[in-house]
């Protein structure tokens, strides 16, 4: 049996954990999401939501991984041997590798239009036949399955080159870098005419857009920019060693992650109200409006406007990237525990099912656009399927494990790094409160209001 790596530092871990956490969910997710729940009244109920909801999930998950030393199932038929639980571990293989093939699919447009920015494409044409540029990409056949295969690819190496030099090594360089050009981004976005009100509406809460959508919403941005419920925390955890402190990690990587989302979205809104675009464009935000901002703003300032272009769809790729890895990462890690496969056989038998599920969703913009499952194409019915129930199945049955089914006195050592670390006598309790209690209350809301809203 081969030795199982450890990422090398708490630096390392909150890297890596803040990298699966930050990805598109943030920079193409959230801002949209912001401006369809009417701004900063959505924040704080996203802010809320994070501390009492998805804590809890991610904590349960950390403790789980990193109790098991090992993936999804292996977990499950260690800590709870010869019963149901282990079809947990089967939901939350299946999860990330359906979401990484068409998560893989919304890559590889990062990457043509960070092609695109490096080739000044945005400055070149007229602001309305920028605007129409996504959608004759999408529709396209064999240019967006050229990028989609490249992401996969380029995911999978990064995967293959091991916990250390392949995860820790691509997240600890890129995640600064990544934080760097979001902050040179919104300087840019805030200092354009008209930007003001972009920025009050990312500030001034306006309570009455405040209804059972616009929570519901906003708990669910927050589950899924965390990258919960699929076993991607749990299997990074796995390589935590064991006197890590969970609570720290956890705060530490539920703070990049707010952060970069707050960053992302002062990024983009003041930038959309300065073109005088609606903010409540939808997922097409930063693929058709952004474009069209950068366009429109180049016909003043081509060189600023091309920079920061160019910054932009490099963020957006660099963040997907750091997601897919952590993705891909589970069910490498399934086959080589559970099946005995090498690492390399292991990448390539991911590489290839995902590849192939993802060519799929790439061609439902296109050649197989008349093609429906459920009244949705293979792209949505895989978004929907994933982030609507599968991800809210797994969160609610971590939570309802550790909670519920776990040794309480083994849960306490593995959140306290047995027993090595000092914690306020109030936390325990709390975040065990919040795991039994709070989370699986609140995921059973998601989850109904995703079913019947």
């Amino acid at each position: 049996m081969q030795k199982r790596e450890n990422f090398g530092s708490r630096f390392a871990v909150i890297m890596a954990m803040a990298g699966s956490a930050i990805g598109l969910g943030n920079i193409w997710r959230f801002p949209y999401m912001v401006g369809e729940g009417g701004g900063a009244a959505f924040i704080i109920i996203y802010l809320i939501s994070t501390l009492v909801l998805s804590m809890p999930i991610f904590f349960s998950e950390s403790i789980i991984g990193r109790s098991a030393q090992s993936g999804t199932i292996g977990a499950m038929e260690q800590l709870a041997p010869g019963s149901k639980w282990k079809w947990l571990g089967y939901i939350t293989i299946i999860s990330p590798l359906i979401l990484v093939s068409y998560y893989s699919v919304v890559g590889g447009w990062s990457f043509e239009f960070m092609l695109k920015a490096f080739g000044l494409d945005f400055n070149g044409g007229s602001p309305d036949d920028v605007k129409l540029m996504f959608g004759n990409f999408i529709s396209r056949d064999w240019a967006p399955l050229i990028c989609h295969t490249i992401f996969i690819g380029l995911t999978c190496l990064i995967v293959l080159a091991g916990v250390r030099k392949g995860i820790e090594a691509f997240s600890k360089l890129t995640m600064p870098v990544l934080f760097i050009l979001i902050v040179l981004i919104m300087f840019y976005s805030v200092s354009l005419p008209g930007s003001a009100e972009g920025l009050q509406y990312m500030l001034k809460p306006d309570f009455s857009k405040i209804d059972g959508r616009c929570i519901t919403s906003a708990m669910g941005q927050s589950f899924f920019s965390l990258s919960l419920g699929v076993g991607t925390i749990l299997t990074y955890s796995s390589f935590v060693k064991k006197d890590e402190d969970l609570l720290g990690s956890g705060l530490g990587t539920a703070f990049f992650d707010l952060i970069f989302a707050m960053l992302a979205g002062f990024a983009v809104m003041p930038a959309v109200f300065a073109a005088g675009i609606e903010p409540g464009a939808g997922p097409g935000l930063i693929f058709e409006t952004l474009p069209y901002v950068f366009a429109k703003m180049g016909t003043g300032a081509p060189v600023l406007s091309a920079i920061a272009a160019i910054l932009f769809f490099v963020a957006v790729f660099v963040a997907a990237l750091t997601s897919s890895i952590s993705m891909v990462q589970v069910g490498v890690s399934y086959l080589m525990e559970q099946k005995g496969l090498s690492k390399g056989k292991s990448v390539a038998v991911i590489f290839l099912g995902t590849w192939t599920l993802g060519v799929l969703c790439s061609l439902s913009f296109g050649r197989l656009g008349s093609f429906h499952i459920l009244g949705c194409s293979i792209f949505d019915f895989c978004d929907k399927l994933v982030s609507n129930y599968l991800m809210a199945i797994g969160g609610l049955f971590f939570t309802l494990f550790v909670g519920w089914k776990m040794d309480p006195r083994k849960v306490r050592e593995e959140f306290t790094g047995n027993g090595s670390r000092r914690i306020n006598g109030i936390i325990y309790p709390t975040v065990r409160f919040l795991i039994r209690w709070v989370a699986p209350l609140g995921i059973i809301v998601i989850f109904l209001s995703n079913l019947f809203l």
